[in-house]
């Protein structure tokens, strides 16, 4: 087979996305929108590497004896390297380089995409883009309300509605209490195993948890997970502690202390989550927005204390049945990542948007994310007169306007739909008749597809008059300006 062959015939692999038109403008205004917050909130953009020495990612990889298991990695110069799976790992790694230097505590943001070498399917992706914030050198419990805070107000600020999403926290040292409470303080692999276990309770429900917690579970296709082996005290427990009743944080603190603070490290997760609870309250975050939940886990062996979780609450129907779409977003407190490099304990905590495990949410549920206006569209109606529909682009540009002059074959009906594809909020157009009157037409997209609407016939959209007004020449650029803003407002 030739090699034209091979490519007309290829396919894109799988979990990897090619982004255009809406689908990249999503992304981006997610991003550029998130970016604005994080940055209101008094952190710097940051950008690392994409890729990284393996070893640098630490031993959070799935397997070190195979570096690329998990991770897309290939060896250059007797070295292993690999893709980022993360934002987070480089930053450990540009703190600790850069620790002499920066502020501490340093606040950072940084996107960008990010790879994973599993099995890809709805809303997972082996390339994704990830929008993160972090603290680093704080280990106050505040600096992790403030995350969730100001992920609040990143998710709401991309169109979720406050109604549509809920923040799920939990605290490592709660969890790590309850299992001293029950005699696990010793077992690594036995204490592995429970979280495990907890960590499916929304996949498997309670009876399949205390399953995991006992002898094993059999499931659905005949495989065989073996259990912890717990005693049936020690399984009911932990189940009585993961099946707290959410509905108030005040009532989960309240069960926690009972459950998990009669030592000394439960104790210390009683008071971060209580410290947490605070500041939220001061900063606005309800039990609407922000609960506790003891089920949520979270990586395994990467954080230490305050763990949470974005989920959304909407759900679309599919083959007759409810289904939600998760979590959007999680993030937590990792102390000991950075001292892999320096030695040194170094508090941090941080927070990642999936940005495009968020936009592929809000295509499913059918909701309304926010869109990037395109450019002002010239339509080239006279080939001879190209030299004046550039020099209009030039004066919108001067005055900060993005634009572009239609270089297509087609005529006016081509022209117009491509404008409509760009998702144009407005379009110049430069005929013999404007000309003549030394006049240039501004059509304001976004309020013309209103109009139609409501409109019922022609006589009446041209009398309306409003979607569509001729001014002198000389006004091109106030007027388009106009046009924007008030397209902006009907974002």
């Amino acid at each position: 087979m030739s090699i034209e062959s091979r490519l007309i015939t290829a396919k894109k692999p799988r979990g990897f996305v090619d982004r255009r038109g809406s689908e990249a403008a999503a992304e981006e205004a997610i991003v550029s929108t998130v970016g604005r917050v994080y940055e209101k909130w008094g952190f710097e953009r940051l950008e690392t590497s994409a890729i990284e020495f393996t070893e640098a990612l630490g031993k959070f990889l799935p397997d070190l004896d195979r570096p690329n298991e998990g991770v897309f990695s290939f060896l250059d110069d007797n070295c292993w390297h690999s893709l980022r799976y993360d934002l987070t790992a480089p930053l450990a790694r540009f703190a600790a380089e850069e620790r002499i230097a920066l502020p501490k505590p340093y606040r950072r943001w940084q996107t960008g995409p990010v790879w994973r070498n599993e099995k890809p399917g709805p809303g997972r992706f082996r390339q994704f883009t990830q929008c993160d914030a972090d603290t680093v050198g704080s280990d106050n419990p505040a600096a992790d309300a403030e995350m969730v805070a100001m992920a609040s107000e990143a998710l709401e600020a991309v169109g979720v509605p406050r109604s549509g999403y809920v923040f799920k926290i939990n605290s490592r040292r709660v969890l790590n209490g309850v299992m001293e409470s029950i005699g696990l303080s010793g077992s690594e692999r036995t204490r592995l195993t429970v979280m495990r276990a907890l960590d499916k309770l929304d996949r498997v429900g309670v009876e399949g948890v205390a399953s995991l917690l006992g002898q094993g579970r059999k499931d659905d296709s005949g495989d065989f997970t073996e259990g912890a082996k717990l005693d049936s005290k020690a399984i009911q427990h932990l189940i009585e502690f993961i099946t707290l009743p959410t509905n108030s944080r005040a009532g989960v603190l309240a069960g926690v202390e009972r459950l998990a603070g009669g030592n000394e490290e439960g104790h210390a997760g009683l008071k971060e989550l209580q410290r947490i609870d605070d500041v939220l309250g001061a900063l606005g975050v309800d039990d609407s927005r922000a609960r506790f939940d003891p089920s949520i886990v979270r990586g395994l062996e990467y954080y230490t204390g305050a763990v949470y979780e974005a989920e959304l609450t909407m759900t679309t129907v599919e083959d007759n049945r409810a289904v939600a779409f998760g979590a959007v977003g999680g993030g937590g407190r990792y102390d000991d990542l950075i001292a892999r490099f320096t030695g040194e304990r170094v508090p941090a905590t941080g927070f990642s948007i999936g940005v495009s495990r968020l936009v592929a949410a809000q295509a499913l549920l059918g909701q309304r994310a926010i869109d990037e206006l395109g450019p002002v569209i010239l339509l080239a109606l006279e080939a001879d007169q190209m030299a004046v529909y550039f020099r209009m682009a030039m004066e919108l540009r001067a005055a900060g306007i993005r634009s572009e002059v239609y270089l297509g074959a087609g005529g006016m009906k081509a022209q117009m739909k491509y404008a409509d594809k760009r998702a144009a909020p407005v379009v110049v157009i430069v005929g013999g008749d404007e000309r003549a009157r030394g006049e240039v037409t501004i059509k304001d997209m976004r309020l013309g597809a209103a109009l139609s609407k409501e409109i019922g016939d022609n006589a009446e959209w041209r009398e309306s008059g409003k979607a569509q007004i001729s001014v002198a020449r000389a006004a091109l650029v106030d007027e388009v300006k106009r046009a924007l803003a008030r397209a902006e407002k009907q974002r």
